[in-house]
C-alpha cells in the first residue's frame, strides 16, 4: 500500500470514528482522543488530515450535502413535468435519509451545531438557500408548462421552511 493510499485509509477511518462519535455523544460530547481511540489513529495522526474537531465535523457535512446534490441532480431529468420530477426528488430525499440509517442522531447534530457556531450554520444554510432557489425555479417551471397551479414561488418556499 502506498503512503497516499494509507493516509486516505486514516481519513476516513477518522471520519467514520467521529461520524459514530458525533451520533452517539453529539459535538461537544465528543472528543479528538475519543475519535482518535475509535480511529486507531495519534493525535499527530489526527492532527495531520484534520486541524481540528470542527473540521472533521464540517467535512461530514461537506460529504453529506454533496450526496444530497448528486441524489436531487440525479432525479428526475428524465421526467416530462415537473410535478414528476418533484416527486422523484422526494423519493431521492427519502433514499438519501434512509441510507442514512444510524447516521441520523448525527445528522441531526448538524442542525444543532448550526445554531450555536456560525461556521456551521455558513456551511449548512448555503446549500439550503440553493435548494431554495431550485425549488423556486422549478415551481415557476411548473406554471409556465401549466402543470402547477399558479403560485408565488416565494411562498411556496415560505411553506418549505415552516414544513422543515
Amino acid at each position: 500500500m502506498s503512503a497516499q493510499q494509507r493516509g486516505e485509509e486514516t481519513r476516513s477511518r477518522i471520519l467514520q470514528a467521529a461520524a459514530e462519535s458525533f451520533a452517539e455523544h453529539g459535538y461537544d460530547g465528543s472528543g479528538v482522543a475519543e475519535i482518535c481511540e475509535r480511529a486507531g489513529v495519534t493525535k499527530g495522526g489526527f492532527y495531520h488530515h484534520f486541524p481540528s474537531k470542527q473540521a472533521v465535523f464540517l467535512d461530514l457535512l461537506e460529504h453529506w450535502l454533496a450526496e444530497v446534490d448528486v441524489q436531487l441532480e440525479a432525479a428526475g431529468p428524465e421526467s416530462d413535468t415537473v410535478p414528476q420530477r418533484l416527486l422523484q426528488m422526494a423519493e431521492a430525499a427519502r433514499r438519501v435519509f434512509q441510507a442514512a440509517g444510524g447516521q441520523l442522531p448525527m445528522f441531526l447534530e448538524f442542525w444543532s451545531q448550526a445554531a450555536r457556531d456560525p461556521e456551521v450554520w455558513q456551511a449548512t444554510i448555503a446549500p439550503y438557500r440553493r435548494y431554495q432557489a431550485f425549488f423556486s425555479a422549478m415551481v415557476q417551471a411548473g406554471i409556465a408548462e401549466g402543470t402547477l397551479r399558479d403560485v408565488d414561488p416565494e411562498a411556496a418556499n415560505i411553506l418549505m421552511e415552516e414544513i422543515e
